[in-house]
């Protein structure tokens, strides 16, 4: 049996492909496993370069990673590796595009609001609905 965090990626790269696909674009799947990115999504004539992620909101807020473990490992993804990092949320059922200029260089992970913060904050805060397209 398949070890379930590959059934939830493949799941999340599957929701983000149907998204893309439902918008209008072409999507291709790189071939080999050794790329930096999961989908090429060609959109206004530009081909662009998606990591897809797949994650579950708490408590409002999405967590973004934006790195990979080869298994020896870990890699933070940076501008010049890819376009996009699309995350599939199983608690919203939506797809977030996170344009590659917020990973800096190499982050981590980003959060994304789901639910306003409970003290009003809105500086440093990413609205998820704000990532709904790409």
């Amino acid at each position: 049996m398949p070890a379930i965090t590959k059934i939830k990626g493949d799941l999340g790269q599957a929701m983000i492909m149907a998204d893309a696909l439902r918008r209008g674009y072409k999507v291709a799947i790189p071939l080999g496993e050794d790329w930096r990115y999961d989908l090429i999504v060609s959109k206004d004539g530009k081909l662009l370069k998606i990591q897809c992620k797949y994650t579950e909101a708490f408590n409002g807020v999405i967590k973004v990673r934006c790195e990979t473990h080869d298994g020896r490992s870990y890699y933070r993804y940076k501008p010049e590796d890819l376009d996009y990092i699309a995350v599939y949320d199983r608690v919203t059922e939506k797809c977030y595009y996170i344009n590659s200029i917020y990973l800096g260089s190499g982050r981590a992970s980003l959060s994304l609001r789901v639910i306003k913060t409970k003290n009003g904050q809105k500086k440093k805060i990413l609205e998820a609905e704000d990532f709904l397209k790409f």
